[in-house]
């Protein structure tokens, strides 16, 4: 009776607190703002959506890159990011402009990127060397161009200093993120039609001008939200900032101990890309046919309209860490149980009972990727906690830096997955098999397609496990979240009039 007295006392004193300081609830986002915000992450989305998906697939089976080769460069590529985020952090923290600390990175590094995504889906004439040399300076540019502009995701913890605004704005973004599935996954039915309407259309083009498109969406959305977003969150100013040291900001970073929960779950998690990066050999080959990934993301697509939406309610009732635990562990055990069932448990083969094993393979799809979504809404709310911790703690958001931190694990994570997704279709003996015109054929090798199923399944299975255990040692819950929310907003206060002084 006592303890329920005293926790209700605490929680009082809590919202007193949080009311002598209104402006952490005043509503801040324009209409104008919110479609700024919302459009550059959906050209985002389409962009990383399509690169992630057919990046490898058109440099292996249509620029004829070896799978070693592709394998090494994406070692080497991501050890020059790695290397490379280390200035980009230190200078993105720094960076004190009229346009604000993270605008001018929606449009300075845009050249990089689009060039080098042009080029890793374009596939000229060459030699073997001369591939080899054109698919790394395609994957260097594209990533070191990305590194930078990544400084665009930081505005969500910028825009605006009330966290259900902010929490709201994330699940906005994320439900218009579902259309941003659309573009990419409409391309395995233009690749299955086109080239049979006439020879003029190949597989090869088809797959380039829609990444063409792509770039230039992409391109036009970040320009839009320079010219239309602002950022408010109160910051350190250049001279206070300048006091710390680079090797303060960075040990205060390795003391950040919810910082680490997250980079462990997200190294983690970042191995199912190599289970997304067999999607269209899965489909190809197991299937027979690349179009079947768009009809099963028209069954699995659909209850992300639901999930998305319910997102922000799990969360607040349950709160961003148990939400992530759970997610993880279910989208995990999910996926083994599909690969023990298997692509073809009507039959011998596929063929035998086409339908049905179809249709059991579209089931099984939806019911691994229903957590999907709320996993990506509760990711930028577990980052934006860690962020707020970091300036309880320390009084700095030093967000880039963060950011670089957790890219350092995440370059170690897709460089091992790179060369995964390479090296895997070395192990199963996978060999691209094309017709006259250059389109892609399927395989029948058993033991080939038994190789790719497990690829498609397993590591995602782990990957999802691993995630979900990562948050069992993340300490931002309870009556710490609740000390730490006060504690900043009175922080943020005090600068905004010391701002008003000056």
């Amino acid at each position: 009776m006592a303890e329920n007295l005293f926790t209700k006392t605490d929680t009082e004193t809590v919202e007193e607190e949080l009311d002598k300081l209104a402006y952490t609830k005043k509503r801040y986002l324009t209409p104008k703002e919110i479609a700024a915000y919302v459009l550059v992450n959906f050209g985002q989305k389409n962009l990383s959506q399509y690169v992630n998906v057919y990046k490898e697939f058109f440099m292996i089976q249509f620029l004829k890159l070896n799978t070693t080769a592709y394998a090494n460069i994406n070692l080497f590529a991501s050890i020059y990011d790695a290397v490379d985020d280390t200035l980009s952090g230190l200078i993105i923290d720094r960076t004190r402009t009229r346009w604000g600390r993270i605008r001018p990175f929606f449009i300075l590094p845009l050249p990089l990127w689009v060039i080098g995504g042009f080029m890793m889906f374009t596939a000229p004439d060459f030699t073997s060397a001369q591939r080899v040399f054109w698919s790394a300076a395609a994957i260097v540019l594209y990533g070191l161009g990305m590194s930078y502009f990544g400084a665009w995701g930081l505005m969500m913890y910028n825009i605006t200093p009330n966290n259900n605004e902010r929490n709201n704005l994330i699940t906005t973004t994320k439900f218009v993120e579902l259309f941003g599935d659309w573009i990419p996954s409409f391309v395995p039915i233009f690749v299955e039609i086109l080239p049979r309407i006439s020879s003029k259309f190949t597989m090869q083009g088809i797959y380039s001008w829609f990444a063409y498109f792509i770039l230039i969406m992409a391109a036009a959305f970040s320009v839009f939200g320079f010219f239309n977003m602002r950022e408010r969150i109160p910051l350190q100013s250049r001279e206070k900032m300048n006091e710390t040291s680079v090797f303060e900001s960075i040990k205060q970073i390795f003391t950040n101990r919810p910082l680490f929960a997250i980079i462990a779950a997200d190294f983690f998690n970042g191995f199912k890309a190599v289970g997304g990066s067999t999607e269209s050999y899965f489909w190809l080959n197991n299937t027979g046919s690349v179009a079947n990934a768009s009809i099963c993301g028209l069954f699995t697509g659909a209850p992300n309209y639901i999930m998305v939406p319910i997102a922000a309610k799990i969360v607040k009732r349950f709160g961003a860490r148990t939400t992530a635990i759970g997610c993880g562990l279910f989208a995990g055990t999910a996926y083994i149980t599909m690969f023990f069932v298997g692509f073809h448990p009507f039959g011998q083969t596929i063929s035998d009972n086409y339908i049905l094993n179809l249709a059991w393979i579209f089931f099984a799809l939806t019911i691994c990727g229903l957590p999907n979504k709320i996993i990506m809404v509760v990711g930028p709310v577990l980052c934006a906690e860690t962020f707020d911790y970091m300036e309880w703690k320390h009084g700095a958001r030093n967000e880039a830096l963060v950011t670089t931190v957790q890219g350092y694990f995440g370059k170690l994570s897709g460089s091992i997955t790179g060369w995964l997704s390479g090296m895997v279709l070395t192990w199963i003996h996978y060999v691209p098999l094309t017709d006259s015109l250059g389109n892609a054929v399927p395989q029948t090798a058993p033991e080939i397609l038994s190789g790719i199923w497990a690829v498609f399944c397993l590591l995602p299975g782990f990957a999802r496990l691993l995630y979900g255990i990562s948050y069992i040692f993340y300490p931002i819950h309870g009556r710490l979240k609740d000390e730490m929310i006060v504690a900043l907003a009175e922080i943020r206060a005090q600068r905004l009039e010391e701002q008003k002084e000056m």
